[in-house]
C-alpha cells in the first residue's frame, strides 16, 4: 500500500501523479507540491514520458484545496510559512499551464481552490457527473488564487464573476461552460481513461444539463461593473430566483475579500499572461494573511464549524478603499 502523499509512477510512456490523502480529500501540503514540481521537471526532459495524468485517490474528490488548518495556524501566529507555500504552489500552477507535454487532469468529485490550480490549467481537463468545481475563497476571507483570477476573468460573459463572488460549486456542464474543463466522461469510464489517457475524445459524451444555460441572461446583466455593492443590489432586485439567491450568498461572504476579489478579476483581465496574474495573486495572498478575515473565516468554516464568521468590517460599505489599494500595491 502506498503511503506517500503523491504517488509518482511511469508506465507505457505515461507519467502518473496520484494525490494520495483521500481522508483529507487530497488537500495539498508543501510536500505534495514539491513532489509534483520535481516529477514534472524530470518528465519534461524524459523520452519515457509523453503524457502526464493527474488524479486523486478515493471517491470524494481530486483535491479539496490547500491545508486550511495550517494556514489558520500561520495567520493567528503571525507566521510566513503560508506565503512560501503559496509561492511554490503558484509556480506549480504556472508549470502545469506551460508544460511542453499533454497533461490530462481527472477532475472527478470535489475540486476546490488549490484543486482547481492543479487541474484547470492542464491541457486536457476531464469532469464527471460527480464533479463539483468551486473557488470558494471569499467564504473564508480569501480571494480566488492559484491562477483563479486569470481563469475566472476569462470565462464567458460574467460567469467567472458569479463563481468568484458566490464561491458556489458547479457541476460538469457548468464547469465546461465557464472554461474550467473540456470534456465530460462518465465516472464508469474513468478506469478506461486512466488506462489509456489518449482515449479522451472517444470516451467523452454530452454532460447532463447545467444551470448556466438558463441563467446567463441575469448573470451577464447583474455582474457588470467594478462595485460589489451595486452587483448585489442588481441581483437582489432581479426577478429571477437564482439572482436573488446569489445576492443572499454574496452577503454572507467577507466584504473585504469580495472587494479584493472583484478588483483582482477586473485587473487580471488586462494582464498579459498567467504568470503576471499569479504574481498579483501572491501579493494579495500575503496581504490577506495579515487581515483579520482569513483567520476568522477559517475558524468559522473549518475549526469551530459554527458557520457564523464575524467579518471585520461587517459590511461592504465599511471596506476601506485605502486598505484595498494597499493590498494591491504590497510587495
Amino acid at each position: 500500500m502506498h503511503t506517500e502523499p503523491v504517488i509518482v509512477e511511469v508506465g507505457e510512456q505515461v507519467g502518473r501523479l496520484t494525490l494520495n490523502r483521500p481522508k483529507a480529500i487530497n488537500a495539498l501540503t508543501p510536500e505534495m507540491v514539491a513532489i509534483m514540481r520535481q516529477a514534472l521537471a524530470d518528465w519534461a526532459l524524459s523520452d519515457s514520458v509523453h503524457t502526464v495524468v493527474i488524479s486523486g485517490n478515493g471517491e470524494r474528490g481530486l483535491c479539496a484545496g490547500g491545508d486550511i488548518r495550517a494556514i489558520h495556524a500561520d495567520a493567528v501566529s503571525g507566521g510566513t510559512a503560508s506565503v512560501a507555500f503559496w509561492a511554490d504552489e503558484y509556480r506549480l500552477n504556472a508549470t502545469i499551464a506551460a508544460y511542453p507535454k499533454p497533461i490530462v487532469a481527472i477532475m472527478d468529485g470535489l475540486v476546490m481552490g488549490g484543486g482547481i490550480g492543479i487541474s484547470a490549467h492542464a491541457s486536457v481537463r476531464v469532469v464527471t457527473e460527480r464533479s463539483r468545481l468551486a473557488m470558494p475563497e471569499v467564504g473564508i476571507g480569501m480571494h480566488p488564487d492559484v491562477g483563479g483570477s486569470w481563469l475566472l476573468s476569462r470565462a464567458p460573459g460574467e460567469l467567472g464573476t458569479h463563481l468568484a463572488l458566490t464561491g458556489s460549486p458547479v457541476g460538469a456542464a457548468d464547469g465546461i461552460a465557464a472554461g474550467l474543463a473540456d470534456h465530460f466522461v462518465p465516472a464508469a469510464r474513468l478506469a478506461q481513461l486512466l488506462a489509456d489517457p489518449s482515449a479522451v475524445a472517444e470516451l467523452a459524451t454530452t454532460p447532463p444539463p447545467g444551470e448556466f444555460a438558463d441563467a446567463r441572461e441575469w448573470i451577464d446583466e447583474c455582474y457588470t461593473g467594478d462595485d460589489v455593492g451595486e452587483i448585489v443590489a442588481r441581483l437582489a432586485a432581479h426577478p429571477a430566483a437564482g439572482a436573488q439567491t446569489a445576492a443572499k450568498e454574496i452577503l454572507t461572504r467577507s466584504p473585504t475579500a469580495l472587494t479584493i476579489t472583484l478588483r483582482s478579476l477586473r485587473t487580471a483581465a488586462l494582464l498579459p499572461d498567467l504568470r503576471a496574474a499569479l504574481d498579483q495573486e501572491l501579493r494579495l495572498s500575503a496581504a490577506m494573511l495579515r487581515l483579520p478575515d482569513l483567520a476568522e473565516g477559517i475558524r468559522a468554516q473549518i475549526i469551530d464549524k459554527d458557520r457564523d464568521p464575524r467579518w471585520r468590517p461587517a459590511t461592504l460599505g465599511e471596506v476601506s478603499p485605502e486598505l484595498i489599494d494597499a493590498c494591491f500595491s504590497a510587495r
